[in-house]
């Protein structure tokens, strides 16, 4: 385990980047030209990136990500 402290600055810094980088991977996964190999990497990466941000976000936030796992199975 790895142990990080972060300013609030820094902090914010943080969460705009892990959103950012979330809707991204969403707009990827909605792309019909991306084959199924392609997404299911999208997809493991999302998961990874949404644990990150379940640390720092409220929980009002987090449940407007969390909407992105379920669509995509």
């Amino acid at each position: 385990m790895l142990g990080m402290m972060f300013t609030d600055k820094e902090c914010k810094e943080f969460d705009y980047l892990l959103r950012k980088e979330m809707d991204e991977m969403l707009l990827d996964m909605s792309d019909r030209r991306l084959d199924g190999p392609v997404k299911e990497a999208i997809s493991k990466r999302y998961k990874i990136v949404f644990r990150m941000y379940a640390r720092i976000a409220p929980p009002r936030e987090l449940s407007r990500y969390a909407m992105g796992l379920k669509l995509q199975r």
